[in-house]
């Protein structure tokens, strides 16, 4: 019987800065975190951990919409797709999101910094989709938490095809603007291709921390959502601070 599949990625780019081998090391306790939540939902876990396309050809971020032939050439039944990225932590007591679905394209409401995701939305609208925008910005989400099924198997598709399609002007985009990878594309298209949405609450995708005065001892974070994301940490040499404030929320939760 076809589960549902929470998708995660740690693949080591043996790399620098954002690329460098020390970030697997908390993502493994994501890892770990997501699977005491699939053991206890009756779900799947499938991580991908090696790239299926040199990452200086084709980003990591964008070959995690090849989930559905991954899942399948795996020989892995599936129902919905949870993927998410391996820097958050998930609440043991999560409710599950898969049963809120509506089996539409499901995401988690986004609160991060709206000057970046601004630009990077004028950059890419002016750029690549032809002056084409969003009609309603503030429905833009963040590409670290979706939920997909089968239907969505051609939009995966035309994921990939538009990359490679265009995969200069989406590296000149990034080496340019510095506004993301696949993130603002995927709101572009999702919306171009009239795709059905549900939005969770930002409880479901708690991005940007920092900026929200959360990451503190008392990790206050832990008593007010359920999944936490920890990203656009602030002097985070060597991805020291994600690694710290990840093992303290896994021990938190997990011991």
């Amino acid at each position: 019987m076809a589960k549902n599949v929470i998708f995660m990625m740690n693949v080591d780019l043996k790399g620098e800065g954002r690329f460098a081998s020390s970030r697997t090391k908390p993502y493994e306790l994501s890892v770990k975190s997501w699977k005491h939540w699939a053991d206890k939902n009756d779900c799947e876990l499938f991580v991908l951990r090696e790239p299926l396309i040199d990452h200086t050809i084709m980003g990591i971020c964008w070959q995690r919409w090849y989930v559905f032939d991954l899942l399948e050439s795996n020989g892995i039944e599936y129902d919905q797709i949870l993927s998410v990225d391996a820097d958050t932590i998930v609440h043991p007591d999560c409710p599950n999101f898969f049963e809120m679905t509506d089996r539409k394209f499901t995401v988690a409401r986004f609160d991060g910094s709206w000057d970046w995701v601004l630009r990077s939305l004028e950059s890419y609208s002016k750029f690549v989709f032809k002056g084409y925008q969003l009609e309603d910005w503030s429905k833009y989400f963040d590409s670290g938490f979706w939920i997909v099924n089968e239907k969505h198997k051609e939009f995966a598709k035309l994921m990939t095809d538009t990359y490679h399609e265009n995969v200069q002007l989406f590296k000149q985009m990034e080496d340019t603007f510095h506004t993301g990878t696949e993130q603002t594309p995927l709101n572009f298209l999702v919306n171009m291709e009239g795709i059905e949405m549900t939005h969770l609450p930002y409880e479901f995708n708690m991005n940007d921390m920092p900026r929200k005065e959360l990451l503190h001892d008392d990790l206050l974070f832990t008593k007010v959502g359920w999944v936490y994301q920890f990203n656009c940490i602030p002097n985070n040499k060597d991805n020291e601070l994600t690694n710290f404030w990840m093992e303290k929320a896994y021990q938190h939760f997990y011991g």
